[in-house]
């Protein structure tokens, strides 16, 4: 199966902005997620409860590095984002995210970030 660049991408959209039923519907039963302060399996009832507020980030702008699909129902994307929190505060990242394809169609599996600096030249937080 060949993964839709525009398909991923809206997923990852989602994932921003999204609540928690669009993360339970969307996660895979397990995610590996690696952040600065941690790094850890959540499942996807633990995931979907991050997502508390539907609209976390504003202004949110993706620029695709790569995508690479290793096997038939796996795939990986890197992308530079930049967004504004909801406090205002801007928010600057390398990201990668890796998907399975389960019969339901593609589901978050891994995920990371990476910040960078913000164009503003704040540290990134």
């Amino acid at each position: 199966m060949t993964a839709n660049r525009d398909e991923l991408l809206e997923l990852e959209r989602e994932f921003w902005t999204g609540d928690q039923e669009f993360f339970a519907e969307n996660a895979d039963r397990e995610c590996l997620v690696a952040f600065p302060e941690m790094a850890c399996v959540m499942s996807n009832a633990e995931l979907a409860a991050t997502a508390t507020k539907p609209h976390r980030w504003r202004n949110l702008e993706m620029q695709v590095e790569g995508i690479v699909e290793p096997g038939s129902d796996i795939v990986m994307l890197t992308y530079h984002a930049k967004a504004i929190r909801e406090n205002g505060e801007p928010y600057s990242a390398l990201v990668s995210t890796g998907y399975v394809h389960r019969l339901q169609g593609w589901k978050m599996m891994f995920h990371a970030h990476t910040p960078t600096e913000p164009q503003d030249g704040k540290a990134a937080k």
